[in-house]
């Protein structure tokens, strides 16, 4: 007599899902289908690279919200006729508290006074450049100054150092320059005895190799002392307010 059939449930693996990768969205096929055509269950891959599209996104904008006290400020400034053009951009250094430096104008001006002149010029003359540089106090008076570059009509041309009023004879436009916390130094530098250099790597190491003079500097001649002015070698100012220490 034959035995009792017994039915055994059969054994089935857990379903598992299977996330889509973009390759697989590009063949147009289903997670499913890959698995079954491979004829095994694909583990889940992160895709590799840089993702679609990324390098397209907008970035946002630098946006700078500070302005910084060191950076160079371009003005136009408008002198109103009759007015002293040096006096009102060495007032203008004064109550800013920084230095302007003019590069360029445009306007006319009446009886100016140049040096090397006898007389300031009558008459009226048409700007053709405007340079220099208005410091503010507590600078010495030296180290403002400005030039001009004159046309008096017929094809002339006259100019040099001002050292007068520059009166404006209608509106004069300045394009100008200004900084502030600059740093003051003074030239010649000191001698290379005083000043800490480092030596070198062939040098520091050579104990036996003679140690070389210090080169010195010729002195100043003495038409490079006038030009300076008398007594300015031993002249210490103190740092102005406006500019950093060295």
């Amino acid at each position: 007599m034959a035995p009792p059939s017994v039915n055994v449930p059969a054994l089935t693996a857990p379903a598992t899902t299977v996330a889509a990768s973009p390759e697989i969205k590009q063949q147009g096929q289903t997670p499913v289908q890959q698995a079954g055509a491979a004829g095994a269950i694909l583990p889940l891959r992160r895709p590799r690279g840089r993702p679609l599209g990324s390098k397209n996104k907008p970035k946002p904008p630098v946006i700078i919200t500070r302005d910084s006290p060191d950076a160079l400020h371009s003005h136009i400034i408008e002198v109103a006729p009759g007015a002293d053009v040096a006096a009102c951009v060495a007032e203008y250094a004064r109550r800013r508290g920084r230095g302007v430096c003019l590069l360029g104008a445009s306007g006319a001006v009446v009886d100016v006074a140049v040096r090397g002149a006898a007389a300031p010029l009558p008459g009226r003359f048409e700007l053709l450049s405007v340079t220099g540089t208005v410091l503010p106090p507590p600078a010495p008076p030296g180290a403002s100054g400005l030039s001009v570059l004159l046309s008096a009509g017929q094809g002339q041309v006259v100019g040099g150092c001002v050292v007068g009023p520059l009166v404006a004879s209608g509106p004069v436009t300045l394009f100008a320059a200004t900084f502030a916390n600059a740093v003051y130094e003074r030239l010649p530098l000191p001698d290379a005895a005083d000043v800490d250099v480092k030596p070198e790597l062939s040098t520091a190491t050579a104990t036996s190799a003679p140690r070389e003079a210090p080169q010195q500097h010729p002195p100043l001649s003495s038409s490079h002392s006038q030009a300076m002015g008398t007594g300015y070698a031993d002249h210490r100012s103190p740092p102005y307010a406006w500019a950093g220490s060295v």
